[in-house]
Formats: structure tokens, C-alpha cells, sequence
């Protein structure tokens, strides 16, 4: 488990969740506190938003707060991110425990999932256990055995070191050019917030487990989105994804930070699988 020295959490980064319309909540999965971003309506279809590798919930704040009209997003911070408790494990089965710990505890009734990247994989595992009415993966790592995930170790955790020593925006735009200023500034306040043992147990994860087993066996209606540059879901990839039962719908100019590289688009191709899946 990693030590509380391993992650920082500046007063500048809490005081950003005073712009985000959204109630802070908690739930328990076993002795983890997990923290929850509810952006009602409280009628709404729940859907349980999953973010990637490196991004707490707030990071994900400028897709749900568009999509309220549609659905009730409940974001994550995924356990040893942002403000959630770390873990004695980081493997997908200790993941989808979590989920299964916010749907029953904030008593979601047949919810919909939806995740990027990491979360991807974790929505699937997920929704592998049932109760789920419809799940959305956004570029989920299609790397396993003998096939590396394209960005390294030492990547992550030279961003998590410049994260840590005190980073700005203007650095995080050299390696994210095309991301929104906002997105830019929340990445280096919160990035820091990103436990280091978290980010090694699941890197090892996306390159360990394969995805494909789960997307073939997902039950219900699905759907999954990819960047058509993505290096991370590639159209040798897309070729064999769409041998399934679910649709896939591409983001053009996007690469795997789908939203972040093209919001508008990604926004949408989100809102059309969200709207499919509803009309179910």
C-alpha cells in the first residue's frame, strides 16, 4: 500500500471543487473510502462515470456537467486518486468491487456505466456481475500479454514527478498542446493527487490482462468509442471490436485523450451512445 507522503492534495486543487456543480459523497468498499461526484438530477438515470489511469474525478467535471440533461453522473474517484482512500489492491477484480460498492450503497438502480481508458476496463469488468442496464468504454487499453501498453512506466512517472515537485499548466501543455486551458490547469493541481503505487500496479495491469475477453462476454446493450488516432485502440484493433454484438463509433482528430483532444465531437459521440442506450 502506498504511504500518505506518496500523494499531495494542495488547498489550490480542493478549492477548484467550489466551481464544480456537484455534491461531494462517500461510500465504504470494505475498509476503502471512496469519493463520489454527484451531479444529480436526483431522478436522473444514474450513470457511475469512471475516469483513466491518472485522472481524478474532477478532471472528468467538464463532460458530466454536459450531460445532466440526459442522465444523473456519479464520478469516482477511483480508489488511490484525487480523494478516495489507496488500497491494499489495484487489480481489476478489487476496481469493480468499488463499483458494485457505489451502486449499492448510493442505491443506483439499474445504472449505467461509463469510462475512459482504465475505467473502460473497469466498467467492463463490471458490468460483467449484472444489475448494469448499459455500458459506454471509451478507449479502453486493447494491450495485454506480450503486447505492451504505448505509454511507458517511466512516462507516468516522470509526469507524476514533475506533478509532485509543484508542475503549471504551461508544463502540462507541452506534453497536452491540444487540451483545453481549464483541463490543462486541473491536470497539474490534481495530478499530484495520483498515488505512484496505484499507477505501477495498474500500468502492470493493462499489460497483464487482456481487454477482449471482456468485451466479448459483456452482457447488455453496449457501445464503445475510439479515437480514429488513437494509439491505444488502433484499426487493426477496431477490425476485430466490431466482430461483436456492440456498435463502435469513432472520434475524428482524436487520439486516446478522446475528450480532451476533441471535446465537441467526443461530447457528442458520448450523448448519441448515451441516448441509444436509454431508448432501450
Amino acid at each position: 500500500m502506498s504511504s500518505v507522503s506518496d500523494r499531495v492534495l494542495t488547498q489550490p486543487a480542493l478549492a477548484d471543487l467550489a466551481d464544480v456543480p456537484a455534491a461531494s459523497v462517500w461510500v465504504r468498499s470494505g475498509s476503502v473510502r471512496l469519493h463520489v461526484l454527484d451531479y444529480g438530477p436526483a431522478d436522473g438515470v444514474p450513470l457511475v462515470v469512471l475516469p483513466g489511469i491518472t485522472s481524478p474525478a474532477i478532471t472528468m467535471d467538464f463532460v458530466a456537467r454536459e450531460l445532466t440533461d440526459l442522465v444523473r453522473p456519479l464520478v469516482l474517484d477511483v480508489r488511490g486518486r484525487g480523494l478516495s482512500d489507496d488500497g491494499s489492491s489495484y487489480a481489476l477484480d478489487a476496481y469493480a468491487a468499488d463499483v458494485e460498492a457505489v451502486v449499492g450503497q448510493l442505491n443506483l438502480s439499474a445504472p449505467l456505466l461509463f469510462g475512459h481508458s482504465m475505467g473502460a476496463r473497469i466498467a467492463a469488468k463490471a458490468a460483467l456481475s449484472g444489475g448494469i442496464a448499459g455500458t459506454v468504454l471509451a478507449d479502453p487499453p486493447m494491450s495485454g500479454p506480450g503486447r505492451p501498453y504505448p505509454t511507458s512506466l517511466a512516462v507516468f512517472e516522470s509526469q507524476l514527478d514533475q506533478a509532485q515537485r509543484g508542475t503549471s499548466a504551461d508544463e502540462v501543455a507541452a506534453s497536452w498542446p491540444r487540451w483545453p486551458r481549464r483541463e490543462q490547469e486541473l491536470r497539474a493541481r490534481w495530478l499530484a493527487s495520483c498515488s505512484r503505487t496505484a499507477i505501477a500496479a495498474t500500468h502492470e495491469g493493462f499489460e497483464s490482462e487482456e481487454f477482449l475477453p471482456l468485451w466479448e462476454n459483456l452482457p447488455g446493450p453496449a457501445v464503445l468509442l475510439y479515437g480514429a488516432e488513437s494509439p491505444v485502440v488502433t484499426a487493426a484493433d477496431v477490425a476485430v471490436l466490431e466482430k461483436s454484438k456492440h456498435p463502435l463509433a469513432g472520434v475524428e482528430n482524436a487520439g486516446h485523450m478522446i475528450f480532451w483532444d476533441e471535446p465537441r465531437p467526443a461530447l457528442q459521440a458520448l450523448r448519441s451512445a448515451l441516448k441509444d442506450l436509454l431508448a432501450r
